[in-house]
C-alpha cells in the first residue's frame, strides 16, 4: 500500500549503537540542506529503537529529502526512508486539524485495576469485556510525534551574526583539493562533516584541529571535486545559527 507524500519522514535501519542526542544532531545535519526541519523525533525505547522521524514544515523538502537520501550510508548503514503514515503532531497543530487525543488510558487502567482486585475477592463483574479498546493504537502515537525539539534547534540567537564579519575577512586562496572550513558549532564531530562531505565525488577525509571545535579541513582527490562541495556547502547550517564558511585551504 503506498503512502501519501506528507511533512514527516520515517527513517529505519539506524545503527542502534549511536548515543540519542548524537543521532538527532547528526540527522539534523545531513536533512537541513532539504528545508526547514520542525522536529526531530528519536526514541530508544526497545520497539523504536534504530528508527526515527524527521519533520519538515514543507512537504517538498521531506519528498526532497527522501529521494536524494534514500540508501544513504549512515553510520556504516544505508537509511531506508518512507514518509509517515499520518501527521505529526506540530504539522496537525499548524494545520488545525489536530484533535486532543481522550484522555482515557490512566480512567481505563484504573478500572482495570479495580477489576483485578475485584476478581481476587471472588467478584466477576459483568461488564468487563466491555473496556476492551487496543491500548497499543493510543500509546504508539504520542512517543514518536510528541518528543521534544532536538537540542541542536534549540534557539541560540546571535552568535553566527558576531562571527560573520571575522569569517568574511579570511582572504580566498587559489583553488587545491583542500577546504578550510570555519563557524563550526561546539557540537561538530569528525562523522557529522564526513556524512556531508563524503556525498561529492573525490571525498578523502575530515581533519579536525585538536583544541579548536569551530573549523575543519575536508581533503579531496582533486581541486575541481573539492571546488563542487564548496559551492554546494556554502553556507550550509549544521545548527541554524552556525552557516559554514568554506575556502580552499592554504598551501
Amino acid at each position: 500500500m503506498s503512502i501519501h507524500p506528507n511533512h514527516t519522514i520515517y527513517i529505519n535501519n539506524l545503527n542502534e549503537k549511536i548515543k540519542k542526542d548524537e543521532l538527532k544532531k547528526s540527522l539534523y545535519a545531513i536533512f537541513s540542506q532539504f528545508g526547514q526541519i520542525l522536529d526531530i523525533v528519536a526514541l530508544k525505547t526497545l520497539k523504536m529503537r534504530g528508527q526515527a522521524f524527521v519533520i519538515f514544515k514543507e512537504i517538498n523538502s521531506a519528498a526532497n529529502a527522501l529521494r536524494s537520501m534514500q540508501g544513504f550510508p549512515f553510520y556504516d548503514k544505508p537509511m531506508r526512508i518512507q514518509f509517515a503514515k499520518k501527521d505529526s503532531e506540530v504539522i496537525a497543530k499548524l494545520k488545525g486539524t489536530w484533535v486532543e487525543p481522550p484522555k482515557r488510558s490512566r480512567d481505563k487502567h484504573d478500572d482495570e485495576g479495580s477489576k483485578r482486585k475485584k476478581k481476587s475477592k471472588g467478584q466477576t463483574p459483568a461488564d468487563s469485556n466491555a473496556q476492551g479498546p487496543p491500548p497499543q493504537i493510543t500509546q504508539r502515537a504520542p512517543p514518536q510525534l510528541n518528543a521534544a525539539p532536538m537540542s541542536a534547534a534549540a534557539p541560540a540567537p546571535p552568535p553566527s551574526a558576531a562571527a560573520a564579519p571575522a569569517l568574511s575577512a579570511i582572504p580566498e586562496q587559489p583553488p587545491n583539493q583542500i577546504l578550510f572550513i570555519t563557524n563550526l558549532p561546539e557540537e561538530t564531530t569528525e562523522m557529522m562533516l564526513s556524512m556531508l562531505f563524503n556525498q561529492f565525488p573525490g571525498f578523502k577525509e575530515v581533519r579536525l584541529v585538536p583544541g579548536r571545535h569551530d573549523i575543519a579541513f575536508v581533503e579531496f582527490e582533486t581541486d575541481v571535486q573539492a571546488g563542487a562541495a564548496k559551492d554546494a556547502l556554502q553556507s550550509f547550517k549544521i545548527t541554524p545559527t552556525n552557516a559554514m564558511k568554506i575556502t580552499f585551504a592554504k598551501k
